[in-house]
């Protein structure tokens, strides 16, 4: 009746369905998320497992490694829930509970959502090194265009002349020019014989498959060290696991008519989980959004994936969903940074992050009015941000019938944004965690420990009911509108 009546809608999916009836009546969609979660202890013993396992843990780029203070990565984490890898089987279970969340949606909201995260899916050292993987390749692209005079270029601005690159990849003894001849074979490359991020991150594929590792010298050390090392047949079969999970909980979000919203997690595992999120959106957006990514403008990255995911949806016809956020980790990623001694990937304020959504939001926003194939969440608290969405739709002509933008809040949080939206006309959803109460309260303990900031911009909310209730007895209408 308190604090996991406020934040949690019910046990079960029945149990839930008065709370989402009564929100629907005023306009207010759901994003179902089953909140069940192991309440586990430091992590020390499954971490010093996870180093033996990932090998070579000194070469591994500070970001990616595994460390034994970060076992448990539920430390330091405010608004969002973390699992953990236990086995296949497990994983399994969990899509099994994904997929009772999407009948849920379907039976319980209209145009419904259901939330997912990858790390109940799949094994998170796989997440880390396939993660690795994709950082490395991408800053090596970025290495090579600082050589060609394009240091610190814009993403979408920056392209590798192809002779200029094959040339560089022979003296570094990379690739011979025949052997880097055969990487472009076959594929669309633009006329005008230049080779962009996205070209670049479509030969990963077949380069994580070659017989002999790519070798490239450290600039510190001077040393050969792998690019890329090929992945392990088990690591191969992992990522089929992973993709085929997602697989099917996209079929059945497709079948019931329920939109899969794929949940952004810590920033080292964030790039394969991107990586992973595009390639079902490429399978089942082709239509309309089925899969939406999420992007945390916390990232100093954060515009780069934007700009970078859009592109790839325009090249190839797909439409791109999206939601916005702030970001969750931001306590547990500063100190994992400090700690481990590499750059903090986290805006170093308040403000910068909110630059850096307002940007993002705004080159969505002016992609829909362009092509009317993307599709945004703006999932925020900020009542600013809300004022700066309603104004830019105004501007831009983007009507809340379109159904192209919606908005997010949670359960229990900023009700006085999302009731008037509602009511409004415009998509407006709560972020409803369920689950036995039992196995919520540790989510919601350490939400309460950990996020005390979280909860003190409730004050502006009670404030507003204060006034509300002084104004009903003044006038004499304390128990009607």
């Amino acid at each position: 009746m308190t604090f996991y009546g406020q934040f949690v809608a019910g046990e079960d999916q029945e149990a839930i369905k008065p709370l989402l009836r009564r929100n629907q009546a005023f306009g207010v969609g759901a994003v179902l998320d089953y909140s069940v979660e192991e309440d586990l202890g430091d992590g020390s013993s499954r971490t010093s497992a996870a180093e033996k396992e990932m090998g070579g843990a000194e070469k591994r780029q500070k970001q990616y490694r595994a460390h034994q203070g970060f076992g448990d990565h539920q430390g330091g984490v405010t608004g969002a829930h973390t699992y953990f890898y236990a086995d296949e089987a497990k994983c399994d279970q969990h899509m099994e509970i994904f997929l009772r969340c999407i009948d849920a949606s379907s039976g319980s909201s209209e145009d419904g959502f259901s939330a997912i995260k990858l790390t109940a899916l799949a094994r998170p050292q796989f997440l880390v090194r396939f993660s690795e993987v994709l950082v490395k390749w991408r800053r090596f692209f970025h290495q090579m265009a600082a050589e060609q005079g394009q240091a610190g270029w814009a993403v979408l601005d920056t392209k590798l002349e192809v002779e200029k690159l094959q040339e560089a990849l022979a003296n570094l003894g990379i690739a011979s020019k025949a052997e880097s001849q055969q990487w472009f074979t076959g594929k669309n490359l633009s006329t005008s014989g230049t080779v962009d991020l996205l070209d670049w991150n479509s030969l990963l594929d077949s380069r994580t498959k070659l017989s002999r590792p790519l070798l490239i010298p450290n600039r510190m050390t001077g040393q050969l060290e792998p690019l890329l090392s090929r992945f392990s047949e088990e690591e191969e079969l992992q990522m089929k696991r992973v993709l085929q999970r997602m697989d099917v909980l996209a079929k059945r979000a497709m079948e019931k008519g329920v939109r899969l919203m794929v949940d952004a997690e810590q920033s080292y595992f964030q790039p394969a989980i991107s990586r992973l999120t595009v390639e079902t959106q490429r399978r089942f957006n082709r239509g309309r959004p089925i899969i939406y990514n999420t992007y945390q403008c916390y990232l100093k990255e954060a515009y780069n994936n934007v700009t970078g995911d859009m592109e790839l949806s325009r090249r190839e016809g797909w439409h791109f969903g999206t939601k916005l956020v702030r970001g969750a980790y931001m306590e547990q990623e500063r100190e994992r940074a400090a700690q481990m001694g590499y750059e903090d990937p986290i805006h170093p304020t308040y403000e910068k992050t909110n630059e850096m959504y307002h940007r993002c939001l705004d080159y969505i926003l002016e992609e829909i009015t362009r092509s009317r194939k993307a599709s945004v969440m703006v999932a925020s608290h900020n009542e600013d941000t809300v004022k700066f969405t309603l104004r830019r739709m105004m501007e831009l002509g983007i009507h809340p019938s379109d159904k192209k933008v919606c908005f997010g809040q949670l359960l229990g949080m900023c009700d006085q944004i999302t009731f008037p939206l509602g009511q409004a006309g415009f998509p407006v959803y709560k972020y409803v965690p369920y689950g036995p109460v039992n196995e919520v309260l540790p989510y919601l303990s350490r939400r309460a420990q950990e996020n005390r900031g979280f909860m003190q911009r409730a004050n502006r909310e009670r404030d507003l009911l204060w006034k509300e209730v002084k104004r009903r007895l003044l006038t004499g209408n304390l128990f009607s509108h």
